[in-house]
């Protein structure tokens, strides 16, 4: 529990901080908007994969299965396959910045997929239990669970962002010495090109 439930806040909200970045880049087209999408895209991924095997391992002694096709556990495997299918359009694209678009786009059409996670267990009768913690009520969990809980799950979220942070930092420099080297090829063209122009 202290696992699979943080690794889903984190691949709901990660999520959810995608699809941020991506209205920052289709609206005020901010370059680095466009590399935290691209950045929180694999992160994302992993904690929901996460999420994903530790409910099978938790699945199996309480409901006899794996996996059963429970509207929860299914929504959340169709929020990890947008995740995937953001990580490979915007890698689809030679042009990078059409990339960044399509997947801005198919990340704001995967917005709706939250609130179904979010609420499947209010909707539909499923296996999965309801939400322990709720900002309507009180807690449901026993107190001496409650607190570990909300360590682990900042935990995970200082976890995320610390991720993705490192993962941006190292994109905006691989960004700024592909710049560089393209200016440095361009000069040393010039250079090679300006005496013939002379000479003629």
């Amino acid at each position: 529990m202290y696992v699979h439930v943080p690794a889903a806040w984190m691949a709901s909200f990660g999520y959810l901080s995608l699809a941020a970045c991506s209205v920052v880049a289709l609206v005020w087209r901010h370059p680095l908007a466009d590399l935290a999408a691209v950045e929180i895209g694999p992160v994302g991924a992993a904690f929901t994969a996460l999420c994903l095997v530790s409910g099978s391992l938790w699945g199996k002694p309480m409901w006899g299965a794996w996996w059963v096709w429970d509207a929860r556990l299914t929504s959340v495997a169709v929020l990890f396959f947008l995740y995937l299918g953001h990580i490979a359009l915007v890698r689809a694209f030679d042009d990078p910045e059409r990339g960044y678009r399509a997947g801005a786009i198919l990340a704001l059409i995967g917005v709706v997929n939250l609130p179904v996670i979010k609420f499947s267990v209010a909707w539909w009768n499923t296996l999965h239990q309801p939400d322990s913690i709720r900002f309507t009520s009180a807690p449901t969990m026993y107190m001496g669970m409650l607190w570990p809980l909300g360590l682990s799950g900042l935990g995970f979220m200082f976890g995320f962002w610390a991720i993705v942070v490192v993962r941006l930092r190292a994109a905006v420099m691989e960004r700024r010495m592909r710049a560089l080297l393209m200016a440095r090829a361009r000069a040393d063209q010039n250079m090679i090109e300006t005496p013939e122009g002379a000479g003629a």
